[in-house]
């Protein structure tokens, strides 16, 4: 089934999954989490409504009850997951992907991401074998279950002063809409915050540079400090400086540092994605702390923070994960933290581009995708080549490579769902990166279509 993905359930409404699907989903889900009670969100796209009624019918049809968020935030499921003790949560979205889109993202006790190896599969092969689905002699109930007040609470733990701070925010129309102003109040400039799941003005996804230029034209516009940006689902955030230039989202680790090391004295390592600029880790070990890089995803994040009781950390895409939050991502407690951080470095006059400035000291390529069949045989090629040619100072074999040389690293991984290999580089000077950049396209080159 196209729509069963290694770290969720998501694709094109009524083409790669249909409403009996889903409901089949929510029939399997608590026999397979060992639960009678299933906690549900949704965003709000055009499709949520039908979605959760499948789901839900599902969900009592097998005997459980439905704790019904009603519409909400990615993280709001995670932290209530957790935090009152579900053993089951759905939250129905399709995040910053296109309108026709969605999907479902499941967790289980404390949160934990329920991924293909540990859950979904198992539902996928259920589903494919047509095993019988008969209703509960005693079906289960829907139960409201507002929580929104006790989120804003546990939110406000985060909240500092920022009045000195000039603030644009693009909600995309999208979840956060439904949370900033209560969280931030009148003072920010705020676009597009209103719920509609058409995207009438641009998609969801901040890491498209098209989505960003309202952001962008606003910020230089008012002349603000900087810009903030969240997706669908508002479990990832990202900002523009008051230049109005994107910041890389890898970059904020970094800057939380001020905070949670510096500010806080949180002990433990930092986390990282494996195509995290080599930036943050010697940032961050400035400040006495030492950073653990892992794979990509929720799914994988999540669980590694927690295995090593991590103070923090966050990904490339824009995903932040906190000790504070069950070891989960919340764009909330980011934007709150990432914020902070600035408001204060603007007290003793360093703006937003300046800190980044201290920060970054690689020149980046960004994330590039070759269209490759042969995926595997392509990455040892390129492995080998540049291993024959340099010795590496580091190599990291998890999500493809992660090889560091002495002045430049790059990751090369497959994609999971699609054709492609991808690539992120970077090295001390834009000459040398543009070089490298060179040899790595001669050697993908023959493995092309």
């Amino acid at each position: 089934m196209g729509a069963f993905k290694a770290y969720d359930f998501r694709g094109t409404f009524g083409k790669d999954f249909d409403l009996d699907t889903v409901y089949k989903f929510g029939y399997f889900l608590p026999s397979l989490l060992k639960t009678n009670k299933v906690l549900v969100g949704r965003d709000m796209r055009v499709s949520s409504p039908q979605m959760f009624e499948a789901l839900a019918n599902g969900i009592t049809d097998a005997g459980a009850d439905v704790y019904d968020m009603g519409l909400t935030t990615t993280p709001m499921v995670y932290y209530f997951t957790a935090q009152h003790h579900f053993d089951a949560s759905v939250m129905i979205t399709a995040s910053h992907n296109p309108k026709e889109h969605n999907g479902l993202k499941v967790s289980r006790t404390n949160a934990l991401p329920v991924g293909y190896d540990t859950g979904l599969g198992e539902i996928e092969r259920r589903i494919l074998a047509k095993e019988p689905v008969t209703p509960a002699a005693s079906k289960g109930k829907i139960v409201p279950y507002d929580v929104k007040a006790e989120y804003l609470e546990f939110q406000s733990k985060f909240h500092h002063d920022l009045s000195n701070l000039s603030m644009v925010m693009d909600c995309c129309n999208g979840m956060a809409s439904i949370l900033v102003k209560e969280i931030y109040g009148e003072q920010p400039t705020y676009l597009f915050d209103t719920l509609d799941g058409t995207f009438p003005n641009h998609e969801a996804n901040p890491l498209e540079p098209e989505n960003i230029v309202a952001l962008q034209q606003k910020v230089r516009e008012t002349k603000a400090d900087i810009g903030v940006i969240f997706d669908g689902d508002a479990d990832r955030v990202m900002f523009v400086d008051e230049n109005g230039d994107f910041i890389a989202p890898d970059l904020m680790i970094a800057v939380m540092g001020h905070y949670f090391i510096e500010e806080k004295g949180y002990q433990g390592k930092v986390i990282q994605d494996i195509r995290t600029s080599k930036s943050v880790a010697e940032y961050i070990e400035k400040m006495g702390r030492e950073m653990e890089i892992w794979r990509v995803g929720r799914a994988y994040a999540a669980l590694k923070l927690r295995e090593i009781d991590g103070a923090f950390g966050g990904e490339f895409a824009g995903h932040y994960y906190f000790r504070d939050f069950f070891y989960s991502d919340s764009a909330m407690i980011a934007s709150q933290v990432i914020l902070h951080v600035f408001s204060e470095m603007k007290k003793k006059g360093t703006s937003v581009s300046q800190l980044i400035k201290q920060v970054k000291q690689y020149a980046n390529s960004g994330e590039i995708n070759f269209t490759i069949q042969e995926k595997q045989a392509a990455m040892e090629a390129v492995k080998a080549h540049f291993c024959a040619l340099e010795k590496p100072t580091k190599m990291m074999d998890f999500d493809g490579y992660r090889i560091e040389f002495q002045d430049w690293w790059f990751n090369i991984r497959p994609s999971n769902t699609e054709p492609y290999l991808r690539l992120l580089m970077e090295a001390r000077t834009e000459a040398l990166l543009q070089e490298k950049l060179d040899a790595m396209k001669a050697v993908l080159k023959d493995f092309q279509a």
